[in-house]
């Protein structure tokens, strides 16, 4: 994640292994977190508030959640979607890698400013992410809807949702939340990528013996804390583009509380529906 390097000219990786470690890495890190990301889908579908004081809510929780998923859909809800996660994460991370190593190279040939400058790696960053998500947001759209439906189930397969997404919706509802998304991905990628650089500084700074040799410590260490940065900043345009990408879709989530759908003829919204 730290992209061309101008002093490190003598290593022989090439593109394709930058876009195979980006792979992997959105894979193995996607097969950790899923349960956790499924979990947080629902909070952000949500629209009673997660607290127990209020009675509509069915989630306040992480561990409620987790053992409420458990009790009402079997330990298979925690991977629900989970393969057009990994094909997100996968498709994902090897644009992104690719084109953030490639435009950090690209600017440092074009201009000589240092590939490892604080805006330099905003910028590449943020519109290396944006060309990762034009490429795979379909499959984001499908995974959301599959981490939110309930049970009964709405979609069966993955086949099942493509082609019942598309008789029902149009093809453009595979591109829904595809503004905040973009909008909501340059600064986090930008300020992840960005951050990335300056705290492995800052750690190299703060313990220069032992940033030489725990290198994978570092990696991690710094890797987590500009995650939790960029996330922190963008999270609202995350939520608005959690819930356009269900617009449609709110009979699946009935058992979860109140839904929100806009209301034909100014009728009762979701009038066949209920909460």
């Amino acid at each position: 994640m730290v992209g061309y390097d101008p002093k490190a000219d003598g290593r022989n990786i090439s593109n394709f292994e930058v876009a195979v470690a980006g792979s992997v890495s959105g894979l193995v890190t996607r097969a950790l977190i899923s349960p956790l990301d499924v979990i947080k889908i629902r909070f952000q579908l949500q629209i009673e508030r997660l607290s127990r004081s209020d009675p509509n809510a069915k989630y306040h929780g992480i561990l409620q959640a987790a053992r409420q998923m458990l009790q009402e859909e079997g330990p298979t809800a925690f991977w629900k979607g989970h393969i057009p996660a990994q094909l997100l994460s996968i498709g994902y991370g090897a644009v992104q890698f690719l084109s953030f190593e490639m435009l950090t190279e690209l600017v440092h040939r074009a201009s000589m400013r240092d590939a490892r400058d604080f805006s330099v790696h905003f910028v590449c960053g943020g519109l290396s992410a944006c060309m990762a998500t034009l490429t795979v947001h379909p499959v984001d759209v499908l995974r959301t809807r599959f981490a939110a439906q309930g049970e009964p189930k709405v979609y069966r397969t993955l086949r099942d949702a493509v082609t019942t997404m598309y008789r029902t919706e149009g093809p453009l509802v595979f591109y829904k939340g595809l503004n905040p998304t973009l909008i909501a991905i340059f600064p986090y990628a930008g300020f992840q990528f960005s951050f990335y650089n300056s705290l492995k500084h800052m750690y190299e700074w703060v313990m220069p013996a032992e940033g030489k040799k725990n290198g994978n410590f570092k990696n991690l260490l710094c890797g987590s804390g500009a995650g939790v940065i960029s996330k922190t900043l963008t999270y609202p345009l995350d939520l608005f583009k959690k819930r356009l990408q269900v617009r449609g879709f709110e009979q699946a989530r009935v058992t979860f509380g109140q839904v929100s759908c806009p209301p034909a003829n100014n009728s009762d919204p979701c009038p066949s529906l209920g909460t």
